[in-house]
């Protein structure tokens, strides 16, 4: 079993990075593989909308701009599982986060219930470490995201400076519950 844990934070050793670690120990826990895969380290621009709106996307489900999307993509494809963990930008997730996943999902939810993520468990988590503004609405973002997708909300963990602590032992938890929910 492999879950994807996808990190978009360019702070390599920050609160985004440390919930990473935590889910990546948790999936161990739950006798699956892991890696964590950083978009920052990646080169995927925004969606070039092509074609009025859709280019191949929304007949082939698959993205026409040559970049590092389509390797990621397919690796999405094979996996089990998903962590999505996103530092909170201006109360949303992080520019590069929004690029992944605009042309994610532009590729999988028109494909309606035979997309590849359909049925597949998402915890996703917000990490305002500052103040913590903007949880809320990053974790509503990820909702539509997933939704569309017709992923399951498997868990929405929101973190901050001041609840760290806990809350990386609870995204270590809930990584290997998840897992093991698999293996049911």
């Amino acid at each position: 079993m492999n879950i994807m844990i996808i990190t978009s934070s360019p702070n390599t050793d920050g609160l985004t990075a440390a919930c990473g670690e935590a889910a990546k120990v948790g999936v161990e826990m739950g006798e699956a593989t892991s890696n964590i895969i950083s978009l920052n380290t990646l080169n995927i621009p925004a969606c070039h909308a092509c074609g009025k709106g859709w280019g191949t996307c929304l007949k082939d489900h698959v993205c026409q701009v040559k970049d590092d999307f389509q390797a990621l993509h397919k690796k999405m494809v094979k996996a089990d599982g998903y962590i999505i963990i996103t530092p909170t930008y201006w109360g949303d997730m992080s520019e590069s986060l929004k690029s992944f996943i605009d042309r994610l999902r532009r590729c999988e939810a028109s494909n309606g219930d035979k997309n590849s993520l359909f049925g597949k468990p998402f915890i996703c988590i917000a990490a305002p470490g500052g103040t913590g503004n903007g949880c809320l609405s990053t974790l509503a973002s990820f909702e539509r995201f997933v939704d569309h997708v017709k992923g399951v909300k498997y868990d929405f963990i929101g973190v901050t400076r001041r609840n760290r602590e806990y809350k990386l032992v609870t995204i270590k938890n809930a990584a290997q519950s998840m897992v093991q929910s698999l293996t049911v």
